[in-house]
C-alpha cells in the first residue's frame, strides 16, 4: 500500500514538472496582445479557445501549399490534399480510441452532430408515444433537435432533473428509462456549472437495457481524456474550436452499425456512389454523412490541434487544470456577496456566479475595460438559469493556458466592480 502511494506521488511530480504554463503560453499569439491597454486574461474558454501557432500554421500550409479539392482529383495537389485529410480523420479516431475511422463524420461543430443523429437515426426510429431522455444541465444544442424531432413525430422528452449543487438526480435517470426510451442524449460537462456528468454509468444502465446513448463531448473533449470504447458510448460529438482548432469543424463519432444502418443527412458531393435519374447509390460510411466540398483546411487544422494536445498529454492538462480550478474556486468564495452556481465535487473548467443584485452584462462589461474577457448571460442554456432562479451568470471558463496570476486578475476585477457599483 505504501509503495503504491509512492507511485502515485512521483507519477504526479512528474506531471507537474511535464506542464511549463508559460512554455505554452508562449505558443498562442493572441494572448501576449493588449485590450484596453492591458494585458488580455482570456477567460472564456466555454465559448471558443484560442488557437496555437501550430495550427494557424497548418491552415496556412494548406491554402499556401496544397490547395485543391479532396476525392477523385488525379492530380498532386488534390491527393496531398486527400491525404492530409484522411491523416487528420485517423487522428481524430486514435484521440477518440474509436475502432476504425471510418466512424469518424466530420460535421461543422458539436450542434451539427447532434442534429445529423436527430435527422438520420432519431427519424428512422422515433414514433409517436416514444421517449429521449435528456438532463436539465443541457446546452440548446443537445434541446432543441430533439424538441423538433418530439414535435415531427409525437414523441416525449424526458428531462433528468439536477440538483441545487448541481448535480444529476441518477436515481430519476434509471426510472425514466423504460420500453418507450428510443434515445438518450447526455452531456457530458456542463457548460454553465462544469459538472461532470457520470456519463459511463449512465451509459452501462441505458444499454442494460438496450438504449442507445450520444454524449456531447464540446466541453469535455479539451479537459479529459476521451475513450469512446471504454465509455460504450453510441455517438460521441465535439467541436473543433473549444479544442484549440478552427470554427466551422467538428466531428460525429458513431458505432459503425449504427452509421451503417442510418440513412444520409443530406445529398450531393461525396455521399454518392453513383447517380442516375432512376436512382442514387449511396458512399459508404463515413462518406455517405459528408456531402459537397467539406472544411478541408478545418479538419488539417482539427488534426493539429489535436496533434497539439497530444505532445502535451490531457492526463497533464486535467490535473494542471483541477489545480486551477480549486485555486479558482477558493478565490472567489472568498469574495463577499459572490455565490457560485453549481458547486458539485466532479466538476471541471468552468465557474459561473452572481454578484449581488450587479446584473452579469454590467459585470462582464467593467472586466472588459480591465483586459479580462468572460462571457455573461444565459450561455445557450436558458432552462439551467430557470433551475437556479437567475436571470443570467457571469461564467469565467479555463483552458490549459490559464494561469494563477489570471485568476488573481479575475478576482481583483470583480473587486472593482463592488467598487464602481458601491460608488
Amino acid at each position: 500500500m505504501v509503495s503504491s502511494r509512492i507511485l502515485e506521488l512521483k507519477t504526479q511530480a512528474n506531471s507537474e514538472s511535464c506542464f511549463d504554463v508559460e512554455k505554452i503560453r508562449a505558443d498562442f499569439p493572441i494572448l501576449h496582445r493588449l485590450v484596453h491597454g492591458k494585458p488580455l486574461v482570456y477567460l472564456d474558454n466555454a465559448a471558443t479557445t484560442q488557437k496555437p501557432q501550430s495550427v494557424i500554421n497548418a491552415i496556412t500550409d494548406y491554402y499556401t501549399g496544397e490547395n485543391a479539392n479532396i476525392h477523385r482529383g488525379v492530380h498532386y495537389l488534390s491527393e496531398q490534399a486527400t491525404r492530409d485529410y484522411e491523416s487528420a480523420r485517423e487522428t481524430v479516431r486514435q484521440f477518440l480510441n474509436a475502432r476504425e475511422s471510418r466512424e469518424i463524420i466530420f460535421v461543422r461543430g458539436a450542434t451539427e452532430g447532434i442534429n445529423l443523429v436527430a435527422h438520420t437515426f432519431g427519424r428512422q426510429r422515433v414514433r409517436a408515444g416514444d421517449e429521449i431522455v435528456i438532463s436539465a444541465i443541457e446546452h440548446h444544442s443537445n434541446i432543441v433537435p430533439w424538441q423538433m424531432l418530439c414535435e415531427q413525430t409525437g414523441a416525449q422528452l424526458k428531462i433528468v432533473p439536477v440538483d441545487d449543487q448541481g448535480k444529476l438526480r441518477i436515481e430519476v435517470y434509471e426510472r425514466f428509462l423504460g420500453p418507450r426510451t428510443k434515445l438518450v442524449s447526455i452531456v457530458h460537462i456542463s457548460n454553465v456549472l462544469g459538472t461532470i456528468v457520470p456519463v459511463r454509468r449512465m451509459i452501462e444502465m441505458a444499454h442494460h437495457r438496450r438504449i442507445p446513448v450520444l454524449v456531447d463531448g464540446a466541453q469535455s473533449a479539451a479537459h479529459l481524456p476521451i475513450d469512446v470504447q471504454a465509455l460504450d458510448c453510441d455517438f460521441f460529438v465535439l467541436s473543433g474550436h473549444k479544442i484549440f482548432g478552427p470554427t466551422g469543424i467538428g466531428v460525429l463519432y458513431g458505432k459503425a452499425e449504427w452509421l451503417e444502418e442510418m440513412p444520409p443527412y443530406q445529398g450531393g458531393g461525396d455521399m454518392i456512389s453513383s447517380v442516375t435519374f432512376e436512382k442514387t447509390l449511396y458512399n459508404v460510411i463515413p462518406y455517405k454523412f459528408e456531402a459537397g466540398t467539406p472544411h478541408i483546411a478545418g479538419v488539417i487544422g482539427l488534426g493539429a490541434a489535436i496533434e497539439y494536445l497530444n505532445e502535451i498529454g490531457l492526463n497533464v492538462v486535467s490535473q494542471y487544470e483541477s489545480e486551477l480550478m480549486a485555486y479558482a474556486t477558493r478565490k472567489l468564495e472568498s469574495i463577499p456577496r459572490l455565490t457560485i452556481i453549481g458547486n458539485t465535487e466532479e466538476k471541471a473548467s468552468v465557474i459561473s456566479f452572481v454578484l449581488a443584485d450587479i446584473h452579469p452584462h454590467d459585470i462582464g462589461t467593467i472586466m472588459d475595460r480591465e483586459g479580462i474577457a468572460i462571457r455573461t448571460g444565459h450561455h445557450c442554456a436558458q432552462p439551467v438559469m430557470n433551475r437556479y432562479g437567475v436571470p443570467a451568470t457571469a461564467r469565467a471558463s479555463f483552458a490549459l493556458y490559464n494561469t494563477k496570476a489570471e485568476v488573481d486578475a479575475l478576482a481583483a476585477g470583480i473587486i472593482k466592480v463592488q467598487e464602481v457599483f458601491k460608488g
